[in-house]
């Protein structure tokens, strides 16, 4: 079995420290080398922090949109992708996901409820508070709701050919516990 991620970000981020810490191997992708067409690696996982389409923050939204067939290609042969919330309510935001995303942005401190079972109510295992912060919603999407606060999704997963993608607007890191199967595989998938 092997971990291992890429980190989608400009600039290093301490959730990269997180992601280390929960015995995954992780690589910063800034957005020019996602976008280069030389750029071949091989992830379990993929990783899209928080914000990334406010252009306050990042220059990612462009680069993923740019490698959407590419990132279409590595969800079909295994992939798997962590994507959080948008943070700025562009409804292009999640255009370059293989399938439909409408993101409402608005901060709320909320109790969670979770829907079914699965790996996603390892998300926040050893969270401690009675409120979870979030940054927006999904009114509208061709995913599984796996996580809603007051009535709104704010987690969904949606399958796509053997690989899977969680789309969180969670505003809060994700548990090492979690890290750790979500980016375990018997093999990497080449992006």
């Amino acid at each position: 079995m092997t971990r291992c991620a890429g980190l989608l970000w400009d600039t290093p981020l301490v959730f990269k420290r997180l992601v280390e810490d929960s015995g995954v191997t992780c690589e910063l992708v800034t957005p020019q080398l996602l976008a280069a067409p030389f750029f071949r690696q091989s992830f379990v996982t993929l990783i899209v922090p928080t914000g990334f389409a406010n252009r306050k923050y990042s220059s990612l939204l462009p680069a993923l949109k740019a490698v959407s067939s590419r990132i279409n290609t590595f969800l079909e042969k295994g992939g798997r992708m962590l994507v959080y919330g948008a943070g700025d309510d562009r409804p292009d935001s999640y255009e370059w996901l293989p399938f439909k995303v409408s993101y409402r942005q608005e901060y709320a401190s909320c109790s969670l409820a979770a829907e079914g079972v699965g790996d996603h109510l390892k998300l926040l295992e050893g969270f401690e508070g009675g409120k979870v912060d979030c940054d927006g919603w999904f009114p509208l999407h061709d995913g599984e709701t796996l996580l809603v606060c007051d009535g709104r999704a704010v987690c969904i997963r949606k399958a796509v050919g053997k690989g899977v993608v969680y789309v969180t607007s969670v505003h809060e890191y994700p548990s090492r516990c979690f890290l750790s199967s979500f980016c375990e595989a018997g093999d990497e998938t080449l992006f």
